[in-house]
């Protein structure tokens, strides 16, 4: 069987071949044998979904058309508010009054599009850390292999796409949280240009590296939801007024003219397994057969964007949660409250020293990508695939095999794509990088290698059309 699509489903709607409620009802009847297997949501929101499917088959046939997401079933990362229910970030320690606010300018432009939304999905603590088994939340499985991890931290939403309990959903990317769990399960994930989206109404982890981004089964799908959430908002400073752009219609562009980067410093050689260099290497050649001109490329202080990442993060988590860790320290999770209170160690010299790299950083890549004509980068998303909960080797399991956390430390777009499988049967995910607010060349790279390339229609053992 092939994966679910929102663009097949919503060519689907128009025809009236179904309707909003009958892919609603099916859905629900997914997650009702599948998530207490996969610890999909935290909360679902079955009755308000199958309202808002109702509603939206009933404009479809007044004639109403909002849009690709019109009736489309999408979930929500359980640190993202909405009038549904209350956000947890997975979390004792949160207070439940947060999330009263109720919809963020996200959520409303998505409802506004005519999405159903399915309910809250699963996370790590705060979006942060790993599985935390000693607390009473569902754990995160693999829909390719439930003794494997999702990846983090949008778990959930990951997994609900992956397996066909949603079309599509909302992550974050603090650090790779949009595009790690995408390349674990299989789908397609996409952390735009920092600026593009506004983050208002979210929990958030590291201020000026945080994004929320788009995750279904296809690049297609990803810019269907890109062009309802990009766009200035007045709650959100970093958001940046831009020109609209029609990601839909960008994507259907041609090639010609684009050059290719393969990223070949040795901290991404050497944190990836053979296995996985491998499956790009037919991901190049896939590429190359579009007609491109694929060369090396070697990111400059690409070891200090990664690391700074991890530091600058922790610093600005710990600006935030300081208060509620002397006041609920046990409250947290063993993992998280030890990654966050790491921050305390960074000093106000060590974050202004790693934003001043940063900046440099962006400046020396800029002026290399102009000077070797390059418009895209390529790497693994991650160096293995999903690694097991118990077990794992410690090289899968090291930050260093996370190739994400650069291009959060840049802002600059990053997408993640299935190109292929490794040896146990697992997804890979091939990472494409491109120049700020160039989102739309990041977008129409991944979809035209998704129409000569089927990984991202398989589905895994654990999925809807699984269900009797």
């Amino acid at each position: 069987m092939t994966q679910l699509s929102i663009r097949d489903v919503a060519d689907q709607l128009r025809r009236g071949e179904t309707t909003s409620r009958r892919i609603v009802e099916d859905v629900l009847k997914a997650s009702d044998k599948l998530d207490p297997i996969l610890g999909t949501y935290i909360k679902r929101f079955d009755i308000s979904a199958l309202e808002a499917a109702d509603k939206a088959d009933q404009e479809l046939r007044a004639g109403i058309d909002r849009g690709p997401l019109h009736g489309i079933p999408l979930g929500v990362k359980d640190i993202i508010s909405t009038d549904e229910g209350p956000t947890s970030a997975q979390s004792v320690a949160q207070d439940p009054a947060w999330g009263e606010s109720g919809d963020g300018p996200l959520i409303s432009r998505l409802r506004d599009a005519g999405a159903v939304f399915t309910g809250k999905t699963t996370t790590m603590e705060y979006a942060i850390g790993f599985p935390d088994f000693d607390k009473p939340f569902p754990i995160p499985r693999n829909p390719w292999n439930t003794d494997r991890w999702t990846g983090g931290s949008s778990s959930g939403t990951a997994n609900g796409i992956s397996s066909g309990q949603i079309l599509g959903g909302l992550g974050t990317d603090t650090g790779g949280s949009v595009r790690l769990p995408a390349a674990y399960c299989g789908i397609t994930g996409f952390k735009q240009t920092f600026g593009l989206v506004p983050k208002s109404g979210c929990v958030p982890l590291g201020l000026s590296y945080d994004h929320i981004g788009p995750m279904a089964t296809s690049v297609w799908d990803c810019a269907a939801m890109l062009n309802v959430m990009a766009g200035y908002h007045s709650s959100d400073r970093t958001t940046v007024p831009r020109p609209s752009v029609d990601f839909v219609e960008a994507v259907e562009h041609d090639l010609e003219g684009l050059r290719i980067g393969v990223i070949e410093n040795e901290s991404v050689l050497e944190a990836s397994s053979e296995q996985m260099l491998a499956v790009l290497d037919d991901a190049i050649t896939a590429l190359k057969s579009l007609g491109m001109e694929v060369v090396s490329f070697r990111v400059p202080l690409y070891d200090e964007l990664h690391d700074g990442a991890f530091l600058a993060l922790q610093a600005e988590a710990f600006s935030w949660h300081r208060k509620q860790l002397q006041q609920r320290w046990l409250d947290y999770g063993r993992p998280t409250r030890l990654t966050i209170a790491k921050g305390a160690l960074i000093s106000a010299g060590d974050l202004v020293q790693i934003e001043r790299v940063r900046e440099i950083a962006r400046g020396r890549l800029l002026e290399q990508l102009q000077k070797e004509r390059v418009d895209v980068l390529v790497s693994p998303t991650t160096g293995y695939a999903a690694t097991p909960f118990v077990g794992a080797n410690r090289e899968a399991t090291s930050l260093s095999a996370m190739h994400t956390p650069p291009w959060n430390s840049t802002g600059f777009p990053a997408l993640s794509v299935p190109m292929g499988f490794d040896q146990d049967g697992l997804p890979c995910g091939m990472q494409i990088v491109g120049k700020p607010f160039a989102d739309d060349v990041v977008l129409r790279l991944g979809h035209h290698y998704q129409q000569i390339t089927e990984w991202h229609t398989r589905t895994p053992p654990a999925h809807l059309t699984s269900i009797d």
